[in-house]
């Protein structure tokens, strides 16, 4: 009778090992499943992020590199960034200020030194935006230095990030 005992609490034994190491290894596999997951958004966030940074930056360079030289090209490369109310806004302005540009002999060389994004999600964002440029026109022909602090609000758009507001700020 001793050995059925022995036989049967070895048994137990065996069956309680097993159910450990299958909860262990469903737990395993649980927490990689959700590392893995947790792992795969935040890339999908820092892929997002850094479009949204780098679509601001262009748009902000593109809004402060302006030469009336070849201006229907870069007022086109402002346009081909934007979108809505902003576009609509820029380009109607877009006959008058080539005039004025070109009557200045504007020339604007931006460059962008900064860009922070305030807030944002898989559709909009928000962007703070420090550049500085070099304009030379009619009045100031050995140039004068200026910075800009820009809000730039931005939307997805057909896979794109577009500029739907610029604002000076600050």
């Amino acid at each position: 009778m001793a050995a059925r005992r022995s036989d049967g609490m070895n048994e137990g034994r065996r069956r309680a090992l097993s159910a450990a190491l299958v909860a262990a290894t469903l737990l395993t596999t649980a927490l990689s499943v959700w590392l893995g997951v947790r792992l795969s958004e935040q890339r999908a966030d820092d892929l997002r992020r850094q479009d949204i940074l780098a679509a601001a930056r262009q748009s902000a360079l593109n809004f402060t590199s302006l030469d009336y030289r070849h201006y229907g090209q870069d007022s086109g490369n402002v346009l081909k960034g934007a979108t809505g109310d902003f576009k609509k806004e820029f380009a109607a302005q877009t006959a008058e200020l080539t005039k004025l540009v070109a009557r200045n002999k504007s020339v604007s060389e931006g460059q962008v030194l900064e860009a922070g994004i305030v807030r944002s999600d898989a559709r909009s964002a928000q962007v703070l935006v420090v550049a500085d440029s070099k304009v030379t026109n009619t009045a100031v022909p050995e140039g004068q230095a200026r910075t800009y602090r820009l809000q730039l609000d931005l939307v997805r758009e057909q896979g794109r990030w577009l500029t739907s507001g610029v604002e000076f700020v600050g």
